[in-house]
């Protein structure tokens, strides 16, 4: 599959053979937000339009086409699956204070903490609806397990936070909670639609970890890499909430002493100079190292969607692998 120069037009090459399907995702959505309660409704089609990648629903749908399934329950839950997901996104933004998302003020910057916490319940819920209307005990326990994991992920961080000693052990412990456990959640809804055998789950559960562990590596790389125009969102927030990612692990080890004590006052206080400290981790090997261990993440989903049957879903699958690394925002 040759990939497009421009980002939007790589993600539609990327996913046309899934066009129709995602399609009627949006649908589905659309139709899923109604609400007797105005405000509800207008929120919450506010954050649900603000033009995110549908990755959760994408990955949900490939996985499913490639294990050879047909019908259209999968338009559904990954309608469903991206409700959750919009819901942890704006419980984030409160935890995090957070004022921009998707290049536009986050709903609690916009109707404030209360309004946006609530809202992200009834998302929650509403999805949880719709999973059991699906009828498929695979499928909740996939998206029971993953939205718990959600949250001891967020409390983990939070944990973790303020701690310029934390490790790369640490880093994916928080990672494989609060990214990956939402990509592995939707390839064993897909398993479960399609009634697929053990192997090919446990294959495709495999590939959206790693997935899932390169999608967040690479947002963390942007973070230093990036532009705020084009990723629609503040840099350097990160830093100022007090977490260590994985450039700047890597760059505070290979730092001089007065450069790790200029990030390490950074990270304990949400205070300092970030141009500076953004200057230490472009300036040293930390992003290469970033890019090589998502490259070795890359590999690991390749090797695992080997083990079930070619097809045009699965070269999607795999150039999906090389799009998230290399995308620019």
């Amino acid at each position: 599959m040759a990939q497009a120069q421009d980002p939007k037009a790589r993600v539609r090459a990327l996913l046309a053979p899934i066009a129709d399907d995602m399609k009627a995702v949006d649908d589905v959505i659309r139709s899923e937000l109604s609400s007797p309660v105005p405000r509800m409704q207008e929120i919450s089609r506010y954050i649900t339009e603000a033009g995110g990648k549908r990755m959760r629903p994408a990955l949900l749908v490939l996985i499913c086409r490639a294990l050879g399934y047909e019908g259209t329950l999968h338009q559904y839950l990954g309608a469903c699956i991206e409700l959750l997901h919009t819901a942890t996104l704006m419980h984030d933004d409160v935890v995090d204070e957070s004022d921009m998302r998707r290049g536009r003020p986050t709903a609690n910057a916009r109707w404030g903490n209360g309004a946006a916490v609530l809202v992200g319940d009834f998302l929650y819920t509403r999805s949880f609806q719709m999973m059991v209307r699906a009828g498929n005990l695979r499928v909740m326990e996939a998206l029971a397990d993953a939205a718990n994991r959600l949250s001891e992920g967020e409390v983990f961080q939070m944990s973790n936070a303020r701690n310029p000693d934390a490790t790369e052990a640490q880093y994916f412990a928080v990672i494989e909670r609060k990214t990956a456990c939402l990509f592995e959640a939707a390839a064993r809804m897909a398993s479960a639609v399609a009634d697929a055998g053990a192997d090919e789950e446990a294959a495709v559960a495999e590939y959206a970890l790693a997935l899932g562990n390169a999608f967040q590596i690479a947002d963390d790389i942007l973070d230093y890499a990036g532009d705020a125009a084009s990723l629609g969102k503040n840099l350097g927030a990160d830093l100022r909430e007090g977490k260590m990612t994985l450039p700047l692990i890597y760059a505070r080890a290979c730092a001089t002493d007065a450069d790790r004590a200029l990030i390490d006052e950074a990270v304990r206080t949400g205070e300092g100079d970030f141009d500076k400290i953004s200057r230490i981790v472009i300036g040293s090997d930390a992003l290469d190292r970033c890019r090589t261990r998502a490259e070795a993440e890359l590999e690991r989903g390749r090797k695992a969607l080997l083990k079930i049957p070619p097809s045009i879903f699965r070269e999607s699958l795999i150039e999906l692998l090389s799009f998230v690394v290399r995308r620019d925002r």
